[in-house]
């Protein structure tokens, strides 16, 4: 087997092994987003017709999964990419006519309030969301009862409690390590705003070992893959699944 068709998992993906491998590696930002958004998307009530904000979407595989699996309108909002190559992406997968590319920076939003079913992000809120006053400000946009999600690199203890940075962890990601906190913590984070109810907080299962096969098929499938992928290859396979993992944290707007 090789490691691009590792990422073929019927048994743990369904509906991720129906999309090519080698699509989602060219609109690779991270580790393997569908599978985030699958298991995230567990925890969530999504609906076709549902109006969804995929914040921080990235090239736009996210918000390909999320109109075809659920039949949503989404609005595909991003920072870094620039709107007509996402549309391109959207209408090449048949979906332009339920996703709207928009530029946007996570802290000045160009919506309405409460205008949105649900907001979704996967890989993307460690970014910009772990300021006390953010979730406050996302969930402006969002209609009562609307659902939030998110999928984010994670450990398995604080760093704050470790101490510091593993080596193993910080020669490979540096500071930006210090926005990887654990479940526990963005519940606690979330629930203290008394805003919306967490309905799950949890590390994804094997997150790691996910990670490690995206890392070997980006090295395998990518022109410069090898040189990119290889410090996450031995950071993972140094890690071991002690510390690195993935949070899946979904909440309701009261």
């Amino acid at each position: 087997m090789t490691a691009l068709s590792a990422l073929l998992r019927p048994d743990r993906y369904p509906r991720s092994s129906r999309y090519d491998p080698g699509w989602v590696l060219d609109l690779d930002m991270g580790p393997h987003p569908l599978w985030l958004l699958e298991d995230l998307a567990e925890n969530l009530d999504l609906r076709p017709g549902m109006r969804v904000l995929d914040l921080g979407s990235g090239k736009g595989a996210t918000s390909v999964f999320l109109a075809r699996e659920y039949g949503v309108q989404v609005v595909a909002a991003d920072w870094w990419i620039a709107p007509e190559d996402a549309a391109a992406v959207f209408t090449e997968a048949g979906v332009g006519d339920r996703v709207t590319a928009v530029r946007a920076e996570a802290h000045a939003l160009p919506f309405e309030e409460a205008s949105f079913d649900a907001v979704v992000s996967v890989d993307a809120f460690e970014y910009f969301g772990t300021a006390d006053s953010y979730l406050p400000y996302l969930v402006r946009f969002l209609r009562s009862g609307g659902q939030l999600a998110m999928a984010t690199p994670a450990l398995t203890r604080e760093v704050r409690e470790l101490g510091a940075i593993p080596p193993h962890i910080k020669e490979v990601v540096g500071w930006e390590a210090i926005a990887w906190h654990t479940a526990d913590w963005w519940r606690f984070q979330w629930e203290i705003t008394e805003l919306v109810e967490v309905t799950s907080a949890l590390l994804q299962q094997d997150a790691w070992r996910d990670w490690l096969l995206w890392a070997r098929a980006g090295a395998e499938h990518h022109q410069d893959g090898r040189s990119a992928n290889q410090p996450v290859i031995d950071m993972l396979i140094a890690d071991g699944g002690e510390l690195l993992s993935f949070a899946l944290v979904t909440a309701r707007k009261y």
